[in-house]
């Protein structure tokens, strides 16, 4: 079934134009092609020759997103990107996710794209041209390396992989964990504290910053693929830094900016998540209608049992609720207001509850087919449960929001739910 995508009337032509024509795209090449698209990935017996097809019509769909000009949104023009403004990046974003993997067939790869948009900001020119040009050219691969095992990540305070400076060089080790696209990344970016012993230290220790590590420089050390929801590996790799040297000048920004510029990678990435998420939701309730109107069970439609009617509305609600949350947050973001990060936080906790919520009926009304490699829905749930973990978990997120609402009160102020 097609993604059913109309103008909203309360946006302009501009982001209206850019939604209808990538919902184009993933009506008329990616959806009718899934199967050959991605089974490649997922199956460990495949002909060569169907894994050939998957490339070559993967290729052919990425010159046909270039083509309507809709490659790489999150890219500046001057890169080869769209250039798009926060607002419509985030609706383009819904209509993306409504095909599993079609964001990668418009140039959004994590985490390449969010090492792309980081390097954009951060980098100097001869980064960029020795790092972000290859990325964007698709000739290196990268990760992003954070997470620490013996650390909490909900806590970023308590990192302590270190970076020593040495005459020109940093000396940096550590112990991280799901890092990003470990088993193929030409380089990391790590997330260090820096540790200045030298004479003329301006830095004050302990101070976070992003530093770019070549995966091949001596003492990096890939200690496995880290297994997840059952599978053997991934590409979420363990990593150990063992006395690796750097030059000085592959640090991003400045001593001090690490925390800064994960923030910027996060903030923005969890609006986009979410809207992900709704984008999926919103295919999974299709799937789902869709279903009900052909399965015959117990002498009659699954549409005409009331069990299922509860499903529809229960589903449909979840999914205008979260939604109306997210571009609601989104509006405040794009207009720059120091308020949105509660409504981040808020987002981020309830919008992936309410994707595992419709996902899992949608796996009900399926059957067994629901939690078979034919459907997406099984990605889909899987997915959901890790977004309440991915970019801090709900707990954190709701000490957050406690926090500000409370700091309003103490304020003397109470809080302004029309703003």
């Amino acid at each position: 079934m097609p993604m059913n995508v109309k103008p909203i009337a309360t946006l302009d032509e501009r982001i209206n134009d850019i939604r209808g024509r990538t919902a184009e795209i993933v009506n008329t090449h990616i959806l009718p092609n899934e199967s050959k698209l991605w089974n490649s990935r997922r199956s460990a017996v495949y002909e060569e020759a169907a894994r050939q097809e998957a490339r070559v019509l993967r290729e052919d769909i990425k010159q046909e997103v270039k083509k309507a000009g809709l490659w790489a949104p999150h890219l500046p023009q001057e890169y080869g990107g769209m250039g798009l403004d926060f607002l419509a990046h985030a609706y383009m974003n819904e209509v993306l996710a409504y095909a599993l993997g079609a964001a990668s067939l418009f140039g959004v790869v994590a985490p390449n794209s969010g090492n792309q948009t980081i390097l954009v900001k951060y980098g100097t020119e001869e980064q960029k041209q020795q790092w972000l040009m290859p990325l964007i050219d698709g000739v290196m691969e990268s990760g992003f390396s954070m997470t620490e095992p013996h650390n909490p990540g909900s806590d970023p305070r308590s990192l302590d992989t270190a970076a020593v400076r040495d005459g020109d060089e940093w000396v940096i080790n550590g112990h991280k964990w799901f890092t990003s696209n470990g088993l193929a990344a030409d380089f990391f970016i790590v997330m260090v504290r820096v540790q200045d012993d030298s004479p003329d230290a301006t830095t004050r220790p302990g101070q976070m910053a992003q530093i770019i590590v070549p995966t091949d420089n001596p003492g990096v050390e890939i200690v496995r693929g880290i297994g997840i929801w059952g599978r053997d590996s991934s590409d979420h790799c363990e990593v150990r830094y063992n006395d690796v040297r750097v030059p000085i000048e592959n640090i991003l920004g400045a001593v001090g900016q690490g925390h800064q510029a994960a923030q910027d990678r996060l903030g923005a990435g969890r609006v986009f998540h979410c809207m992900n998420s709704i984008g999926q939701m919103w295919r999974a309730f299709d799937l789902m209608v869709e279903r009900t109107t052909t399965r015959k069970v117990h002498g009659g439609l699954q549409r005409d049992k009331q069990f299922i009617q509860g499903f529809i509305a229960d589903s449909y609600i979840d999914i205008q609720a979260a939604r109306l949350m997210t571009i609601h947050c989104a509006e405040k973001v794009d207009a720059g207001l120091k308020e949105a990060r509660t409504d981040i936080s808020a987002i981020k906790v309830f919008v992936p509850e309410m994707y595992h919520r419709v996902v899992d009926r949608a796996i009900q009304v399926w059957g067994a087919a629901g939690v078979s490699n034919d459907l997406p829905l099984a990605g889909m749930y899987m997915g959901a449960r890790t977004l309440r973990l991915a970019d801090g978990p709900d707990e954190v997120h709701k000490i957050l929001i406690a926090k500000n609402v409370l700091g309003r009160y103490d304020s003397g102020e109470s809080w302004d739910f029309g703003n």
